[in-house]
């Protein structure tokens, strides 16, 4: 024999979502409070932009899909499947322009990121003339960036009449093939990527120093803390979430580059410096595949995405750190 407990009068009834659960409201009470919140105007403002945005952001993507399981001139449109990534990954070029790639990423990782890092450090610890060398060192980004690889094709130069033959030389040094060596044609291009884009980053990272508290170096200094480990344990720990974004943007960009070889060397000598988004531009400029241009796009538009999720999965337990 079971007792069973009467509920007090004005107590909320047990539900099966829990005890003293609110009751739910009507869908239809639900819904016109939506609308009376206007909910109705955010749809017809928002629509179209999202309508808009997912016209001109993912309508190249999957015609650029669609294009990669095609073959056309645009005039005729024959479906075949996989032959076109077939084709790709049989050609001999793409093992070279892929090697190329990774090492021109490798190369601009070690020299283009702790290098803006170390600028932006520095001249954060400035008294004076601040702005100037902001601007000083922004500056290679305003120059048009064809503008910028033309002046250093000048100075790459392989002759003793090349301006960087010229210095080198006045110290018994050189003359270097540059461009036309299969050895530094890399990192000649390394140097002139990371001069025209390290502007950029060094004013972000000034930004973020900006914004760490002075307090933590004061705290730092009575800790008797030198200048390195300030960096290593203020400096770092605060901005590490703006390191870790550049880092990427990085990462991705290098991996497409593009403007440096195909203006610099053409690809050459050899090959030596020719990359992925050269052979893309190769298949579809001048031999007219585009088929294989969009599939060879559609592997490096997908290699970039998992190279991403495996970065922040990477660095997820740093960048949480506290």
């Amino acid at each position: 024999m079971t007792l069973q407990r009467k509920a007090a009068p004005g107590s909320r009834a047990l539900t099966r979502s829990g005890a003293g659960a609110a009751p739910r409201r009507p869908l239809r009470v639900r819904f016109s409070r939506w609308v009376k919140g206007g909910g109705i105007w955010a749809i017809v403002f928002g629509a179209p932009l999202l309508i808009i945005f997912g016209y001109f952001a993912w309508g190249p993507i999957i015609s650029g899909v669609v294009l990669s399981l095609q073959k056309t001139n645009f005039l005729t449109t024959t479906w075949v499947g996989w032959s076109n990534f077939e084709f790709v990954l049989t050609d001999p070029v793409l093992p070279k322009a892929v090697g190329n790639t990774l090492l021109f990423t490798a190369i601009s990782l070690l020299i283009g990121a702790p290098l803006p890092l170390a600028l932006a450090v520095v001249m954060a610890e400035l008294r004076r003339r601040k702005g100037l060398y902001s601007a000083l060192a922004y500056l290679p980004v305003v120059i048009p960036p064809v503008v910028g690889i033309l002046l250093w094709k000048v100075m790459y130069l392989p002759g003793k009449e090349g301006l960087l033959n010229s210095i080198l030389g006045s110290v018994g040094l050189g003359p270097f093939a540059w461009l036309n060596s299969e050895q530094m044609v890399i990192p000649s291009m390394v140097v002139a990527s990371t001069w025209a884009g390290a502007g950029t980053a060094v004013i972000i990272y000034l930004a973020a120093l900006g914004g760490v508290r002075p307090e933590l170096y004061e705290a730092a200094e009575l800790d008797g803390a030198g200048v390195w480990r300030r960096i290593w344990h203020v400096t770092l720990p605060q901005i590490r979430g703006i390191v870790l974004i550049l880092l990427l943007l990085q990462i991705i960009g290098t991996l497409q580059v593009f403007n440096e070889p195909k203006l610099l060397t053409g690809g050459g000598p050899n090959n030596a410096s020719i990359t992925i988004l050269m052979v893309i531009y190769q298949y579809g400029f001048v031999n007219s595949n585009y088929g294989a241009a969009a599939a060879l796009s559609v592997m490096l538009a997908l290699a970039l995405a998992l190279i991403s999720v495996a970065y922040q999965f990477a660095t997820r337990r740093w960048s949480d750190n506290d």
